[in-house]
């Protein structure tokens, strides 16, 4: 029987089953997208989308077909039943090959499943048609349009799974509606429709009229259709939105944790158990650990068992209780071993999270130092302003007993026993070490008498190499190393020698079961690149000392030595006559490894080192003609010593307690030869009274008696003459005052021998 095809319906059969895949597609899309619920409810609006356009593809194609002369009606049961049937199957395979993956046995049993039921629909419509005719099929087209629809279900199914983009998304929906629409001719081109004359017509109302069914069929399409991509793209929206605020929340994490991280501060952040969850870069850096190594940690593991105590029974409960906890002091351990001070601050946050406890450490590490080092610079200095006041009061005492010692063994009989001058010779022997002593101490106080100059280091140890060496024991040896071209040092030589014999013998005590001692010296650098020093190193293999023991080694009278071995001044005039010189004092020592010294010194001149004449042995004491001296001191004591030992020597004296009382005797008609003045007096001090007295009587010689070495640049310009003194030292300056009135003579009590 002949048939024909609507071109229109045909054309508008193709245009469903493309925008029916086009839905389907965009819609599985989707739904890889989603998650839960969601996914689900994408998937179903994709499988009704693709069946039900299929199934409206085919019944348009249907009505597109017609036959001459030809009343053709449509069962309404199976019509409903094939509607059902493809979104059915279009359902389970989206779900299979969404919850097993894309493998080839899922898409393969996947596509044939899906392919089967589809075109079981179009037979299935087939059936429901109702005409006056028989119906058969050919089998090779029907084969082919089984074929055709298992590939374009295995297409489908791929497509869903694989989530093309816009424009592929598009091809293979037009590829897919041409396929699909293929399928649905290829099995009406197998149809065969022969008319039965004798046959009864189907009785009215048992089925639907064909232009209603097209228009309903049409319409609701292409709205399910519209509402499904309207879905789809004002989901595709949301989620757009909510990928640019996600990334735009993770860009602000991450660049929170990057600044977390590079903060220069050490930070951290901790759990509601005191365990680490983050640290910055500084923190490791602080404490020289890996991020690893600590997160995860309690922070009361880095800290000393003390500092653990206080966080875990005072400044955790406050912090749970008040939510902060600040300037909290504690002492942490680094990796390396070495104890770190810090201040912690630590505050409590409330979170959408929950709790958040954060918190910073502040290194004062050298400020705690520092502080030590004030405290102990503090201490020494009001040790040495005690020292040097009680060495003052010591010298006038010595001057007291030393001067009459000399006058009392000058007035003994010539028949006296000699157990008797024995007796004075051993007290002025002791007045001689006690004046020793109490140079060490204003050489700890820095205000001994200095007469630095240019010497070289080498000589002095070569000089000193046998006096050396006899003070140590047998089991002990001395090296020495100054390498070629070492600069000459500014320094006072006798108190140089004083200060190396004790550090060797220091050296000597610290070795007891024998050892090395190496002498070198080496060119060190300041503070500054310009600023440089030539170093005394004294070198022992010794027992070395103590931290305590190493931070109180400059005090005066500390001594680790036994009773009646040492004074415990060694060192600390070590460090005045440093400081005094302008240098520093250096120690490092580790117990048992021996401690090594440094006495630090400016550079000298190596012309004026060169040049520097030998220094005289002991001053001889020249003839002095009587003289009318005048004499000045405000301690009794000293002052009747002082008199008593020039009336010794035949001087005219007149003696004075104050500045004020010379100069009214100075202004009187009396002529004096020479003023002998101390120098630290009450009211008016000796270079004070030179001043009047050089205004006033400008030729007098002035001798300045003083036990310190700080004096005025005025001061210094007068002849001096240190405490305590011999009646021979007082001679001797007074002849120099005399013979030479700008030499500038600084008498010491004793010469280098």
């Amino acid at each position: 029987m002949p048939t024909t095809y609507n071109m229109a319906l045909v054309s508008l059969s193709i245009l469903i089953a493309i925008a029916g895949s086009f839905t389907a597609l965009d819609l599985a899309s989707r739904a890889r997208a989603s998650t839960g619920w969601l996914h689900h409810a994408w998937l179903c609006s994709a499988a009704v989308s693709m069946g039900g356009s299929i199934w409206s593809m085919h019944f348009v194609g249907m009505l597109a077909f017609g036959m001459p002369g030809m009343e053709i009606r449509y069962d309404l049961a199976l019509t409903l039943w094939s509607l059902v049937l493809p979104i059915v199957v279009t359902a389970i395979s989206f779900f299979a090959v969404s919850r097993r993956g894309l493998s080839r046995l899922t898409l393969g049993i996947g596509g044939l499943f899906m392919g089967l039921g589809i075109g079981s629909m179009h037979y299935m419509g087939m059936a429901a048609m109702t005409m006056h005719a028989e119906l058969s099929y050919d089998g090779l087209w029907v084969a082919i349009s089984f074929l055709i629809a298992i590939g374009a279900a295995t297409v489908a199914l791929w497509l869903s799974a694989r989530g093309p983009r816009l424009m592929l998304q598009t091809v293979a929906a037009v590829a897919m509606g041409f396929a699909v629409a293929g399928m649905h001719y290829s099995a009406m081109a197998g149809a065969r429709f022969t008319p039965l004359h004798d046959a009864m017509p189907a009785p009215p109302g048992s089925g639907l009229d064909l232009l209603t069914l097209a228009l309903s069929v049409a319409g609701s399409t292409f709205i399910v259709l519209f509402f499904g991509l309207a879905a789809s793209m004002h989901d595709r929206r949301m989620a757009a939105l909510s990928e640019r605020e996600a990334s735009a929340l993770r860009q602000s994490e991450e660049r929170f944790r990057e600044l977390y991280s590079k903060t220069p501060l050490p930070l951290h952040a901790l759990d509601q158990d005191g365990r680490l969850e983050s640290v910055s870069d500084a923190w490791l850096a602080l404490m020289g650990y890996r991020r690893e190594d600590v997160l995860g940690r309690p922070l009361i593991n880095f800290m000393t068992e003390r500092s653990a105590r206080q966080m875990l029974t005072q400044d955790w409960p406050q912090l749970l209780k008040t939510g902060e906890c600040l300037d909290a002091e504690y002492r942490l351990v680094a990796r390396a071993g070495a104890f770190i001070d810090v201040l912690a601050s630590t505050r409590l946050e409330q979170t959408t999270r929950g709790a958040l406890i954060i918190g910073g450490l502040v290194n004062i590490t050298e400020r705690r130092h520092a502080e030590a080092a004030l405290r102990q610079a503090q201490k020494l200095e009001a040790i040495g302003k005690l020292t040097g006041g009680i060495a003052h009061d010591f010298n006038n005492l010595l001057a007291v007993i030393g001067g009459n010692l000399e006058l009392l063994r000058k007035r003994l009989p010539s028949d006296t026993a000699p157990r008797a001058g024995s007796l004075i010779e051993n007290a002025l022997l002791a007045t001689q070490r006690g004046a020793g002593l109490v140079q060490r101490m204003l050489a700890f106080a820095r205000k001994q008498d200095l007469n630095p100059s240019s010497v070289m280091l080498h000589d002095v140890v070569l000089n000193m190499r046998e006096l050396l060496q006899r003070s140590v024991t047998a089991n002990v040896s001395i090296e020495t190393r100054f390498p070629l071209g070492l600069p000459p040092a500014y320094v006072d030589a006798n108190q140089l020698e004083m200060v190396l014999i004790n550090l060797v013998v220091n050296a000597r005590d610290a070795m007891p079961n024998g050892g090395s001692i190496c002498i070198e010296g080496q060119v060190r650098t300041g503070d500054t690149p310009t600023q440089e020093f030539v170093a005394l190193v004294v070198h022992d293999t010794g027992t070395g000392m103590t931290p305590e023991t190493l931070s109180r080694a400059t005090e005066p009278f500390y001594t680790t030595k036994g009773p009646g071995t040492g004074t415990g001044l060694g060192l600390s005039m070590a460090h005045g006559l440093a400081e005094q010189s302008g240098g520093r004092l250096v120690i490092d020592s580790t117990l048992g490894h021996g401690t090594t010294i440094e006495l630090w010194l400016p550079l000298g001149t190596a012309r004026a080192a060169a040049l520097a004449a030998p220094e005289p042995a002991e001053a001889a004491a020249t003839s002095v003609p009587a003289l009318t001296v005048l004499v000045v001191d405000d301690d009794p004591l000293v002052l009747a010593n002082t008199a008593a030992l020039l009336e010794d020597l035949g001087h005219r004296v007149t003696a004075v307690n104050s500045g004020e009382a010379a100069l009214e005797r100075l202004r009187q008609p009396r002529a004096f030869d020479l003023l002998i003045t101390d120098q630290m007096m009450p009211g008016m001090t000796g270079t004070q009274l030179a001043r009047f007295v050089q205004a006033e009587r400008p030729t007098l010689p002035i001798l300045l008696v003083s036990g310190f070495a700080e004096l005025t640049e005025e001061g210094r310009r007068l002849h001096t003459l240190a405490k305590p003194f011999t009646q021979q030292t007082l001679t001797v300056a007074i002849g120099e005052t005399l013979g030479r009135p700008n030499s500038n003579v600084v008498v010491p009590l004793h010469t280098r021998r």
